[in-house]
C-alpha cells in the first residue's frame, strides 16, 4: 500500500478530481464522492474487497446514525414553509424588534427560520416581507435582501437542525454532541449574523435596484395566499421543541445522572426522537390532515431530504476509504512534531470548505466533504469531546460561507427575487458571505482560546 508523502498526494488529487467533476463537468456530488472513494482506495493499493466493505461500511453507517434526523428536519422545514409558519415567525420577530430597525429585523428573521428551513426556500416565502417593509421603512431594497440573505445564511451552515452541519457532525464523529453543536452554533452565528447586518447598512444600502420604488407589490397578498396564519405558539413549537430536548438531554449525558427519570430525558434528547417529535408538533400547523398534507407535504419533504442522504453517504463511503488508509499514520507524525496544534487545526478544515464552497457552489457539499476528509486527523491531533468537535463543525461551517458566487442557487435565488445585476450581487451579496466566513472562523477561533 503506498505510504508517505505520496500517499497526500493520492488524497489531494481525488479531493481535485471531486471539485473539477463537481463545478467543471456538472457531475453530481453523490457520484463523485463514490468514484473518487473507489479511485483512492484502488490507487492507494488497498485490496479490492476491503475498498468495497469500507465504501458500504461508510455509506449505511452513516446513513444509520443521521438519516433519520436529516429526513426529519426536511420534513419540518417543509411544513413550516408551506403552512405559512415562517412568516408567522417573521412578523412575531418584527413585533419585538420594530420596524424602525428593519434591516436587523430582516437579519433576525432570517437568522430564526433558517434552522429548519433551506436558505432558498427561506429567502423566497420571505421574500414579500422583505419587499414590503423596505417601502414601509423608506430603506433600500438592496440593503434589505442582503440582510435577509445573510441571516439565513449564517443559520443554514452552523446550526443542527440544518442538514449540512447534522452531517458534517456525524462524519467527524460527533453526533452524539448535538446539542453541543447547536448551543456554540447559535452563540457563532450571532456575529456571523451582525456581520451580515453591518455589510447590509454600510455597503448594500448604496445600491440601487431598478423599479424599486414602484408599488408593484403587497405583502397582504402573500399573506392571505395562505389562509389563516397559525399562531405564534403553534409557529415556534417544532424549532424549539428539539432543541431543547436535544439540549437537557446533552445536559443529562454531561452530568452522568442516573435513574428512569434520567433514562427518559436521555431518550426523548436524542436527536432522532428529538426530530421527529419536531415532526410531530408541526402536524398542527397542517391546515387539513388528509392526502394533500399528510402524504403530499411530508412526501415533498422526503423528496427534498433524498439528495442530502445521498450525498451525506457518499461522503461517509470517501471518509471510511481515507480512514482504513495509513494517512492517519502520515497525520500522526504531523501532530506529534508540534505541525498541528490548538486553535491553528480549525484553519486546515476552514480553508478546505472554503476552496470546496467556492469551487463547486454547494455548502451543503462543503459541509459533507471536508468533513469526511479531515475525520481521520482529529484524533491523531487529539482533537476529541463535545467542545473541540463541535468548534470544528463551526471552522467546517464558516468555510462554508466562502464565498456565494455564480455556481451557487443560493446566489441565483437571490439575485433573482431582489432584482440585482449579477456585478451589484457580487459587491452586495458574495462579498458579504466572504465576510462572514471570516468572521466565522475568527470566532470559532476565539472559542476555542476560551473553551478548550
Amino acid at each position: 500500500m503506498i505510504q508517505g508523502p505520496l500517499l497526500f498526494l493520492v488524497l489531494l488529487l481525488s479531493v481535485a478530481f471531486i471539485v473539477v467533476a463537481t463545478a467543471k463537468l456538472k457531475l453530481h456530488p453523490f457520484l463523485a464522492l463514490l468514484i473518487a472513494a473507489f479511485g483512492l482506495g484502488i490507487v492507494v493499493g488497498m485490496p479490492l474487497p476491503e475498498v468495497v466493505q469500507a465504501v458500504t461500511e461508510g455509506f449505511g453507517g452513516l446513513m444509520g446514525y443521521i438519516g433519520i434526523v436529516i429526513v426529519a428536519g426536511t420534513i419540518m422545514g417543509k411544513i413550516l414553509e408551506k403552512s405559512g409558519a415562517a412568516l408567522r415567525m417573521a412578523e412575531v420577530v418584527l413585533r419585538i424588534v420594530g420596524e424602525k430597525r428593519p434591516q436587523i429585523a430582516m437579519t433576525l428573521i432570517g437568522a430564526i427560520v433558517s434552522i429548519p428551513v433551506f436558505c432558498d426556500s427561506g429567502f423566497v416565502i420571505l421574500s414579500g416581507l422583505r419587499k414590503a417593509l423596505a417601502r414601509r421603512a423608506h430603506v433600500s431594497l438592496a440593503s434589505m435582501s442582503v440582510a435577509l440573505a445573510t441571516g439565513l445564511y449564517a443559520t443554514h451552515t452552523l446550526v443542527p437542525p440544518t442538514p449540512g452541519p447534522i452531517a458534517a457532525a456525524g462524519n467527524i464523529g460527533a453526533g452524539d454532541y448535538l446539542g453541543t453543536i447547536i448551543l456554540i452554533g447559535l452563540v457563532v452565528a450571532v456575529p456571523v449574523s451582525l456581520a451580515g447586518y453591518l455589510w447590509a447598512v454600510k455597503v448594500a444600502a448604496s445600491i440601487k435596484i431598478e423599479g424599486e420604488a414602484e408599488p408593484d407589490y403587497r405583502y397582504n397578498e402573500v399573506v392571505e395566499s395562505f389562509g389563516r396564519l397559525p399562531s405564534a405558539a403553534k409557529a415556534f413549537t417544532p424549532i424549539f421543541l428539539p432543541i431543547v430536548l436535544i439540549g437537557i438531554g446533552s445536559v443529562v449525558s454531561y452530568a452522568q445522572w442516573t435513574g428512569k427519570a434520567a433514562e427518559v430525558l436521555l431518550f426523548l434528547g436524542n436527536p432522532v426522537v428529538a426530530l421527529l417529535l419536531g415532526v410531530f408538533a408541526a402536524f398542527p400547523l397542517l391546515p387539513k390532515w388528509n392526502e394533500e398534507t399528510l402524504t403530499g407535504w411530508v412526501g415533498e419533504g422526503i423528496n427534498d431530504s433524498a439528495a442530502i442522504l445521498l450525498l451525506t453517504g457518499a461522503g461517509g463511503a470517501f471518509g471510511a476509504v481515507i480512514k482504513v488508509t495509513p494517512v492517519a499514520d502520515v497525520i500522526q507524525s504531523f501532530a506529534g512534531d508540534g505541525s498541528l496544534e490548538g486553535a491553528l487545526v480549525l484553519l486546515i478544515p476552514f480553508f478546505v470548505a472554503a476552496a470546496l464552497k467556492t469551487a463547486q457552489g454547494s455548502s451543503t457539499a462543503a459541509l459533507v466533504i471536508t468533513s469526511a476528509l479531515i475525520a481521520p486527523m482529529l484524533p491523531q491531533a487529539g482533537i476529541e469531546g463535545a467542545v473541540p468537535l463541535s468548534l470544528v463543525v463551526m471552522a467546517i461551517g464558516a468555510g462554508a460561507m466562502v464565498v456565494s458566487h455564480v455556481n451557487d442557487s443560493y446566489f441565483w435565488v437571490v439575485t433573482q427575487f431582489s432584482g440585482l445585476k449579477v456585478a451589484d450581487a457580487y459587491k452586495a451579496h458574495t462579498m458579504a458571505t466572504l465576510v462572514q466566513g471570516i468572521v466565522g472562523i475568527l470566532t470559532t477561533m476565539l472559542l476555542w482560546f476560551l473553551l478548550v
